[in-house]
């Protein structure tokens, strides 16, 4: 199997795609810039999406459905969104065979949609907060796709909520940017950084855009989570005011915060090696495969043998039994290896004499020879280590590849060799962050929360004072 793989050193974009299609996580759609998302694929979004999803509801949060259809009008409404989404909509102008008297916008996001039934659902302070999630596909017409991590049409989740004040508001967005980092960082072993985005790189129709950022194996970044305090912008635009506790009237605050499938990229290309896809185990569908090794003769009582074990894991472990015997152990191996299951347990006939089993880790090859009574309890402390282990080797290459700079020269010769992540003094200038971007094709991916004092810092590129600490990269 590991000869389908180009190696990582040799084109790390064609490795990517070979582990996607090799794991049959994914392939290519007959649209253009769509994917269609294969079994294997889809149970890992599932567990994203059901471990989230339990995340939101802990925190208050309720599901709903939204229109896929929503009229070009709303769109039209919020100036600052309608410009930012404008080169990505897809309008429908017909349909039943005739012209539309409205056309019809697929939805690239859902605020103007929401906002509206907002207005018909908020009348009073006790309507508040209303916190509501959503689970959907989207389209945002990309001219430049790759399988995952950019495509037209993506499966996602915006959470959109209203409140009361201002405060609330923004506690809210940053309790849930929080969520995004503590799922990323415990159940996907993904190391990330947190802050507010600059300006020019905030979510259309903002006040503020706070994201995670993650690191790849290549030192690339990945926005992985985005979650932003709209302010008064859509309830202005859409006249959604409620009556305070005194009986005035005034506008709506709100929030809306979001990832999609482009986590399952974040997973491969974090975690994955040049012989296939590496699950974390808390996200793994199957956490340990079974394989019996057996001849003809002794094929009974081998995989007998193995469904005993089988049958003690199944109610603890997602477990699965591999006893079929079209494909050799050497290729079941090597199919699992592709597929990323944490722990492969190996049981022989010499293994059945001696009450033994092998067991086998992805993340590192090794192997031990363990008690087949005490295979269970070694197996969940396997996949623990596992799990922490991904994320330490994630942490600690983020931590290689991160610089301190204060000099333009050393910032371009880092991203001239191996790139990563670069914090270096900015000046809070657009013009001066645009052309570090034509410049270098870093830019900005966030500006931390905790910002060391600067004294006397300037701007490496353009000189003029510096107040605040960014991180810059190439990214996704």
């Amino acid at each position: 199997m590991a000869e389908k793989i180009t190696p990582r050193s040799e084109n790390y974009s064609q490795w990517y795609v070979d582990i996607i299609l090799n794991a049959k996580l994914a392939d290519y759609s007959p649209v253009k810039g769509s994917m269609v998302i294969r079994p294997h694929g889809y149970a890992l979004w599932e567990a994203i999406q059901r471990n989230l999803d339990d995340m939101f509801k802990a925190t208050g949060h309720t599901n709903a459905y939204f229109p896929l259809l929503i009229p070009e009008s709303f769109i039209k409404k919020e100036a600052e969104h309608v410009e930012g989404f404008s080169p990505e909509l897809a309008v429908v102008t017909h349909a039943g065979g005739e012209e539309l008297e409205e056309p019809l916008v697929i939805r690239p996001t859902s605020e103007t949609i929401i906002w509206s039934m907002y207005k018909k659902w908020i009348q009073s302070y006790r309507d508040l907060p209303l916190l509501i999630n959503q689970w959907a596909n989207v389209l945002r017409w990309e001219k430049r796709t790759r399988l995952f991590l950019r495509t037209s049409e993506f499966l996602w989740q915006e959470g959109h909520t209203a409140h009361a004040t201002e405060k609330e508001a923004r506690e809210e967005t940053l309790r849930m940017l929080n969520v995004y980092k503590e799922f990323a960082e415990k159940w996907m072993a993904i190391p990330v950084l947190t802050g507010v985005k600059s300006p020019s790189e905030k979510f259309a129709g903002a006040i503020d855009t706070y994201a995670i950022e993650a690191m790849m194996q290549d030192h690339k970044a990945l926005q992985a989570g985005t979650s932003h305090f709209l302010g008064q912008n859509f309830a202005k635009a859409f006249d959604v005011t409620f009556q305070n506790d005194t009986g005035s009237l005034e506008y709506v605050w709100a929030t809306s915060w979001g990832v999609s499938t482009r986590l399952v990229g974040a997973l491969i290309m974090t975690h994955s090696d040049d012989k296939g896809l590496v699950v974390p185990p808390k996200l793994s569908p199957v956490e340990a495969v079974i394989i019996p090794i057996f001849r003809n003769k002794n094929k009974e009582e081998v995989v007998g043998y193995a469904r005993k074990l089988y049958d003690r894991m199944k109610d603890e472990f997602r477990v699965k039994l591999d006893a079929d015997d079209s494909n050799s152990p050497g290729w079941k191996f090597a199919e699992w290896e592709m597929l990323g299951c944490p722990v492969r347990i190996e049981l022989g006939p010499r293994d059945m004499e001696n009450g033994k089993a092998v067991l086998v880790r992805r993340d590192n090859g090794e192997k031990e020879i363990v008690d087949i009574e005490a295979v269970p309890a070694r197996v969940g402390e396997l996949l623990e280590s596992i799990q922490t282990t991904l994320f330490q080797r994630a942490l600690e290459n983020r931590e290689t590849h991160t610089y301190d700079v204060d000099s333009y020269d050393r910032f371009k010769a880092i991203f001239d060799g191996e790139g990563g992540f670069i914090r270096m003094p900015w000046c809070g200038d657009a013009e001066c962050e645009a052309a570090i971007k034509e410049e270098t094709k870093a830019t900005i991916r966030l500006i931390p929360f905790e910002q060391p004092e600067l004294k006397g810092a300037v701007c490496p590129r353009c000189g003029k004072p510096a107040d605040k600490i960014a991180v810059y990269a190439r990214s996704y």
